[in-house]
């Protein structure tokens, strides 16, 4: 798509040679404006950049400059001046202009300035495109549950997004605990600033301090050279410690320093480092029992865990099976290129009615698995683990009936269906009862009765 250039200038010799330049030697599509009215009123063909006159009818340069940057404050205005004064240029600069030339103008120059304005231009827009994409990306929307305790961990998430209290997640592997911490991120106020992530249980011991907090030059060695660690890099925005019972003692303490005053010291180093930081934690240990047992110091812990915040795992929602199940099969039959259309209903019996000790990141890797050996239309029992299919059909499942009788293969909304006409078949229509057996929130299944066309 070639680029668009505006010029706006009342002296028409001038706005004619620019569009020469402009459009038959540089080769971009221009538009030329004799006053600042009406080249605001044409702002929504979103030009690449504005060649603007200080000197125009009525509205001036500046004030029109002031108004471009309201309508969109990245868009890269060159200022056009004949007067060649310090304070104009300076007003200019101040007011957001990206350059600003004195006339007659040299073409070469402006030119270059033009090039490197276009390309500024195409990268703020393609960071906002991808900050954008990563906000959809890490938003509540995307999360996939509508079991009942996840909307309460979604509304305590809520409560923490425009602060800064210190978040201690709970939850056993694979529960998604650095997902919330990146929804927490990128949906509150510290959104466009950085989300630093470290594992403390992946890390050697002896260089998890310098991967924290930095080093000096010759501190240690191999550090030929200083390390920015990575409470300097997360400036401004948060810091992730996954498994953050793993530090040693020695860390706990500079850790504790760094949440109490806000500072720290490279390792080697002399410098005090001032930092501000969000911190997010998170464990699958029980840290009050690890403080008990002088494992974990006991002020940290209460630092770190100012607003905790419990993931339940999989086997205890199990409302989001199925959910999370469709939802995963959708994601890899576009990445691995395959027109899956569904589980059958005894490999749908069995993936429900599964403990998954691994949570949704089991139920992730094993609906891959599935989809690579599977050779049919439907993923069925054959292409399952041999750990999940040890039975046809093993006890315990709670909404049995209708639903898993033969192997006749049903649409997936169409199973979600008969399960909430079931359950409220046999409860009577009792919508709390309803919920329990499906383990749903209310919220949920009224949702979902709209939905279906179900009354109430």
């Amino acid at each position: 798509m070639e680029k668009l250039i505006f010029i706006v200038d009342d002296e028409q010799a001038i706005s004619k040679l620019l569009t020469y330049w402009v459009r038959d030697k540089w080769k971009y599509n221009a538009e030329s404006f004799a006053t600042g009215e009406d080249v605001l009123k044409n702002l929504h063909k979103r030009p690449d950049v504005v060649l603007l006159d200080i000197m125009l009818p009525g509205l001036d340069g500046i004030e029109t400059l002031k108004r471009i940057k309201a309508f969109d404050e990245n868009l890269p205005v060159i200022m056009l001046s004949a007067q060649g004064s310090i304070e104009v240029a300076v007003d200019s600069l101040k007011f957001g202009a990206y350059d600003y030339f004195t006339k007659p103008i040299d073409q070469q120059k402006l030119e270059l300035a033009i090039k490197n304005a276009i390309k500024s231009y195409d990268l703020t827009k393609e960071l906002q495109n991808l900050k954008e994409n990563v906000k959809q990306t890490y938003s509540f929307d995307n999360i996939i549950s509508a079991d009942g305790k996840m909307q309460d961990v979604f509304k305590l998430v809520s409560k923490v997004l425009d602060n800064d209290i210190s978040v201690l997640i709970y939850g056993e592997s694979g529960t998604g605990k650095e997902l919330i911490a990146r929804a927490i991120h990128y949906n509150g106020r510290r959104k466009d600033r950085p989300f630093i992530a470290v594992n403390c249980a992946s890390i050697p011991r002896e260089l998890l301090e310098s991967e924290l907090f930095g080093h000096e030059r010759g501190s240690f060695t191999g550090a030929h050279q200083r390390k920015l660690g990575k409470f300097e890099v997360a400036r401004g925005g948060t810091i992730f410690l996954d498994e953050v019972g793993e530090l040693e003692m020695v860390l706990q303490a500079k850790l504790l320093r760094v949440i109490q005053q806000k500072e720290f010291e490279r390792v080697g180093g002399t410098e005090i480092i001032k930092t501000d930081v969000r911190i997010i934690s998170a464990t699958n240990k029980d840290l009050k029992k690890a403080v008990e047992n002088k494992e974990f110091r006991e002020d940290l812990f209460y630092r770190l865990n100012s607003f905790p915040i419990h993931i339940p795992p999989l086997r205890q929602r199990r409302g989001d099976i199925l959910i999370l199940a469709e939802h995963f099969l959708k994601k890899f039959n576009d990445k691995l290129g395959k027109n899956c259309k569904g589980f059958t209903r005894r490999a749908l019996k069995l993936i429900y009615d599964y403990s998954w000790p691994g949570n949704v990141r089991e139920m992730e890797n094993t609906i891959e698995r599935c989809l690579i050996i599977s050779e049919g239309e439907m993923i069925d029992v054959e292409d399952l683990p041999p750990h999940i299919r040890t039975e046809d059909y093993p006890a315990g499942f709670d909404f049995a009936g209708p639903l898993f009788t033969d192997d006749t293969i049903i649409p997936f909304e169409k199973l979600k269906e008969e399960a909430i006409r079931h359950a409220l078949k046999v409860t009577d229509g009792n919508i709390v009862e309803a919920a329990k057996k499906l383990q749903l929130g209310r919220a949920t299944i009224y949702r979902l009765m709209d939905k279906y066309g179900i009354e109430h």
